[in-house]
C-alpha cells in the first residue's frame, strides 16, 4: 500500500493534507551534533517545502509485507525440530519484504509519483541507493520515534489494506514487513538523529501532546541526559 499527500513544513514537523481535507502532523526530531561550519543538523522536515514558500510539495508513505501465512509452515518446522528450515523461511520472507520495498520505491519514483520518470539505473546503482529520494522508517535513525508508525498506518489504512498490524510496542506483524515515508527532495539523505537534549524532548512532548515522562520513555535510546 502506498499513499501520496500534499505536504508543507511547519517547523520540525510536516503538515499533511488528507483526501477528505483534514490535516495531520508528522512529527520529526532534529540532530544536535557538533559539526563543521556549513554542515547543518538535519531534520526530515527540512526536505519538505516550508508553508510560507507557497511551493506545492508532497510526502509519501508505504507499507509492504511478504510474511502473511508463514506461521503455519513455521509451526510445522518447529514441531519437527527443524530449526534450520524455520530460520531460513523467516530470512527468506524478510529478504523478500526488503526487495518488495525496493521495487515499490522504484515504481513510485518512476510511475506513481513520477519525480524521477527518466531514471535508468543498473542493479548495482540501485543497491548503492544512487537514486533520488529516500524512504526512512519510523523507529530507525532518522526518525527514531516508533509511535509515528501509528500515524503512517492510519493515513494508509494499512491494516485493512495489507493485513499488517501494529503491536503495543509498535512492532509490525507479520514481522516480514517494511513501512516508512517517501521523500523526493533531490538533496534528501539518510542521517542519524543521535542524542538529543532535554530542551528538544520537552518541545517534542508538547508537539505530540505527551507528558515529558512519556516522551522520555519512547525516546530513551536518544536521550542526552538522565531522566529525573
Amino acid at each position: 500500500m502506498i499513499g501520496l499527500w500534499p505536504a508543507t513544513r511547519v517547523g520540525d514537523d510536516v503538515e499533511v493534507r488528507e483526501q477528505n481535507g483534514a490535516t495531520t502532523m508528522l512529527r520529526f526530531l532534529r540532530q544536535q551534533v557538533d559539526k563543521p561550519p556549513g554542515r547543518p543538523d538535519f531534520c526530515l522536515a527540512d526536505f519538505i517545502a516550508p508553508k510560507e514558500s507557497g511551493v506545492a510539495d508532497y510526502v509519501g508513505g508505504f507499507a509492504v509485507t511478504t510474511g502473511i501465512g508463514i506461521e503455519r509452515k513455521l509451526a510445522e518446522f518447529e514441531k519437527g525440530l527443524d530449526d534450520y528450515s524455520s530460520i531460513l523461511l523467516k530470512a527468506l520472507a524478510d529478504r523478500l519484504a526488503e526487495a518488495f520495498a525496493e521495487r515499490l520505491h522504484q515504481r513510485v519514483r518512476k510511475e506513481f509519483w513520477g519525480f524521477a520518470a527518466d531514471e535508468k539505473l543498473g542493479n548495482d546503482e540501485l543497491i548503492g541507493e544512487k537514486y533520488r529520494g529516500i524512504r526512512p522508517a519510523p523507529g530507525y535513525p532518522a526518525c527514531p520515534d516508533h509511535t509515528e508508525k501509528q500515524t503512517l498506518f492510519r493515513l494508509l489504512d494499512a491494516t485493512k489494506n495489507t493485513g499488517i498490524e501494529l503491536t503495543e510496542s509498535f512492532a509490525m506483524y507479520p514481522t516480514a514487513a517494511v513501512s516508512g515515508w517517501y521523500f523526493s527532495h533531490p538533496d534528501s539523505q539518510y542521517f542519524v538523529v543521535g542524542r538529543i537534549t532535554k530542551e528538544q524532548v520537552e518541545d517534542y512532548a508538547k508537539r505530540k501532546k505527551w507528558t515529558l515522562a512519556e516522551a522520555e520513555r519512547w525516546l530513551a535510546p536518544n536521550l542526552d541526559y538522565d531522566p529525573e
